[in-house]
């Protein structure tokens, strides 16, 4: 019997505002910030994989067990297989069958209870390599995949297995990219070294190195959306509670990493507006840039982004299936992530319904 999915077409939706000083959050081939037209105005624009990379990394910090994203799945199964009694060359070989009946030498999310499922199987074949064949891999990893025990970033950002359709995993959290509520110009820093000249040999007063750097500074508009029908499937309504509050604490701190040391941009939050819904997803635009009018573009932002999300849900009608609001950033309740956590986990279905 199938089970009903209590949470079917329910999504979390996080619009959040956050103000960079001077940083390079994310570079393009060139190593200048990057940046996109919108509303006909060049804008400040930080990658949509920049910022889930930094967010899924962030999540162990936070009790998240996560999978393995890499090439070496067959160095790992060969480490699993060697633990099993294998000896060096069939766990090697066995390492590579396995792998090649998986992917052709790209990124796999990977999770430790497959490699060990994998081992047993391979154990069970001898360790012959010869015996292991790609449909039977296909069902060992179907069977030993619990993303809910370890791979919660998998159940939330996907997998696809290119040779085994039946492995992939759809994501749960769909990230935008993040964009500059205001025209942005990127500028450029110029920097010189100086040889500290430890044994006297300079002729010269000059530095030793000149170079630049392009820069840019922006209040930033992040979108993105959490699918909760979508992950309780996946983790078939397991430690839902416990994906999201690691979700929602690395969504909150976690920054892109491109040149940290020299240009921090370490800042948090400024305003959130969270909304829970059901219906079809629903982020904002910025087509028109905001203006600063000499007090920052905060203000603007804010006051922008409450009027259009407003304007959406007056449109929508009872298409819009607003379930839940909840503001950050302002004097009303709830007024810190903790409170965020605890109402957004308090939509759950309790035990009994699921």
């Amino acid at each position: 019997m199938t089970q009903t999915n209590p949470l079917k077409n329910t999504r979390i939706e996080f619009h959040i505002l956050q103000s960079f000083p001077v940083t390079c959050l994310n570079r393009d081939d060139v190593g200048a910030p990057k940046t996109a037209i919108v509303g006909g105005v060049a804008r400040a624009r930080v990658s949509s994989q920049a910022w889930k990379r930094s967010v899924r990394l962030a999540m162990q910090e936070y009790g998240a067990k996560l999978g393995l994203r890499t090439k070496h799945i067959a160095e790992l199964i060969a480490k699993a297989c060697l633990e099993k009694g294998a000896n060096d060359d069939q766990a090697k070989t066995c390492g590579e069958s396995i792998a090649s009946h998986l992917s052709k030498d790209t990124l796999l999310f990977f999770t430790e209870t497959e490699a060990q499922a994998f081992a047993d199987y391979a154990s069970q074949q001898s360790f012959d390599a010869s015996k292991l064949k790609d449909k039977e891999t296909h069902k060992v990893a179907k069977k030993a995949l619990n993303l809910a025990v370890d791979g919660i970033d998998i159940a939330l950002f996907g997998r696809m297995v290119a040779q085994a359709a039946e492995l992939n995993v759809e994501a749960a959290c769909s990230f935008a990219h993040a964009i500059s509520t205001h025209k942005v110009a990127n500028e450029v820093e110029f920097f010189t070294a100086v040889d500290d000249d430890p044994m006297g040999l300079r002729e010269d007063s000059g530095s030793a190195h000149m170079g630049s750097l392009e820069f840019n500074s922006a209040t930033y508009y992040r979108y993105v959306s959490l699918d909760l029908g979508q992950l309780y499937q996946t983790l078939k309504g397991q430690n839902m509670a416990g994906a999201i509050e690691s979700f929602v604490k690395a969504l909150y701190v976690a920054v892109p990493t491109a040149r940290q040391t020299t240009m921090t941009g370490l800042s948090s939050w400024d305003y959130a507006k969270v909304l829970v819904r059901k219906g079809q997803a629903l982020q904002a635009s910025f087509d028109n840039p905001v203006k600063a009018k000499g007090n920052g573009y905060l203000e603007p932002s804010i006051a922008a982004l409450k009027a259009d999300l407003a304007k959406k849900e007056q449109m929508a009608g009872s298409l819009f299936g607003k379930i839940a609001e909840i503001e950050l950033g302002n004097d009303k309740q709830p007024n810190n992530i903790d409170d965020l956590i605890a109402l957004l986990v308090s939509q759950l279905p309790t035990p009994t319904q699921e």
